[in-house]
């Protein structure tokens, strides 16, 4: 493991991709992790309440996403999408301090409205496009995608531990940090650009890669992708099973773990910890499961990841301490890390890889908005009926037979490679 670190950070673009998607998702979780806290013990809103909050975000995503993933189909490996995505984000502080929270509280729906469709320009549909540059400079320039990934990770535990103490605070502080971290990126995006020097690109760029890049694919190639139906069928695993990821992740899980400590700020600052934790081991995961993935394969490493994930959700729904809440939750680590790496290898196994961020974009970030758009609000009010634990349970019961579906409709590795063949 530390051989392959090394190697990689001698590569000037795997330093810049890993830079800027640690900044990404430094400034995302600052905030992000605590959202659900935040409108629920902060706003007083219900489950329910908060369920439209999201299902509002996951609708707008939604359309987003897709004109996301065709810009940046067309724009190969430049930025300026992402630059304007960054651009957005370092608004974020002025936008809730200034806009969102007055807006809610004058108008719930108009508010949910408004908030998401900031939210997802800035924030919801700008993650997946972070990933999908990254995936493809790392293919460009030969170095592992879930190495840099990894970065991301370790981004995010260090602002969801900073995070916890700074909410405890005050909790526009964790809003006002994410804008300055965004303002750092903005400028690393803008002034660090390792292709311009001729000896980088001689050094590093992949010949075969480079040539595939050289005729972009046509509108009519990405649209066409939504008629091809084995991607279908990975749609309605994804809305089965990386959907209750996201709704139990960020919809439930926080207020949940909070609810077994004696006072509010005690809770935050524990679920910060624990998130931190959480994530520092997803960025060790991360370096590792591209490793694994090379030992059994993609398919069983998705497989596997959906194993894990039920595990997890029913574990929590079981345990009834916060310690034992808590180690279950560590199975994120592994979970995310097979689950996220698996998917976007997937795709550029047995898919044209030059539409590779509009596949990523509706086989997985879309297909997982479709179902938070579904099942948010019903689980938000199931939860507020039937309690958290229970709901959990029958989450996980769902999550199980996505996984069976799966193990029925996902290619073996070496069946119809239409992308990229795996490493020998």
């Amino acid at each position: 493991m530390q051989n392959f670190l090394m190697k990689a950070l001698r590569n000037p673009f795997y330093r810049a991709g890993s830079l800027e998607i640690l900044l990404f998702f430094a400034g995302w979780g600052i905030w992000w992790s605590f959202f659900q806290i935040w409108l629920t013990t902060k706003q007083g809103f219900t489950g329910a309440q908060v369920g439209t909050i999201y299902t509002f975000g996951s609708a707008v995503a939604l359309v987003l996403m897709f004109v996301y993933g065709s810009i940046q189909d067309k724009l190969g490996l430049k930025k300026y999408l992402l630059m304007v995505m960054v651009g957005c984000q370092v608004l974020l502080a002025p936008f809730f301090t200034w806009v969102y929270v007055p807006m809610l509280a004058a108008n719930f729906y108009v508010g949910a409205m408004v908030g998401a469709v900031y939210l997802s320009v800035a924030y919801l549909a700008a993650c997946p496009v972070f990933e999908a540059v990254t995936e493809r400079l790392s293919r460009r320039y030969s170095f592992e995608y879930g190495q840099a990934r990894a970065w991301g990770s370790f981004g995010y535990a260090m602002s969801a531990l900073a995070a916890g103490f700074l909410f405890t605070i005050n909790p526009y502080l964790v809003f006002w940090t994410g804008s300055a971290v965004s303002a750092v990126l903005l400028a690393i995006l803008v002034l660090l650009k390792p292709e311009k020097r001729e000896e980088n690109i001689q050094r590093y760029e992949n010949c075969e890669e480079r040539n595939k890049a050289t005729k972009s694919p046509s509108f009519r190639e990405i649209i066409s992708v939504l008629g091809i139906g084995d991607l279908w069928r990975i749609i309605i695993f994804i809305i089965l099973s990386w959907t209750f990821y996201t709704v139990f992740d960020q919809q439930m899980f926080p207020e949940f773990f909070t609810r077994f400590f004696p006072t509010p700020e005690d809770g935050q600052q524990a679920y910060g910890i624990l998130n931190s934790v959480q994530v520092f081991l997803e960025f060790v995961m991360m370096g590792l499961v591209p490793i694994l993935m090379r030992k059994i394969g993609v398919r069983r490493a998705l497989l596997l990841g959906c194993l894990i994930m039920v595990c997890r959700i029913g574990g929590c729904g079981l345990a009834s301490t916060p310690l034992g809440i808590g180690l279950i939750k560590l199975l994120h680590a592994p979970e995310t890390a097979l689950f996220v790496l698996a998917i976007f290898r997937y795709f550029t196994l047995h898919f044209d890889t030059r539409v590779s961020a509009t596949l990523y974009m509706v086989g997985f970030q879309i297909a997982a908005s479709v179902g938070g758009i579904i099942f948010s609000v019903p689980l938000g009010s199931l939860r507020d009926t039937i309690g958290y634990q229970h709901t959990f349970l029958l989450i996980a019961g769902i999550v199980l037979s996505a996984t069976l579906y799966a193990f029925f409709i996902l290619k073996k590795d070496d069946t119809d490679v239409a992308g990229q063949p795996l490493e020998a």
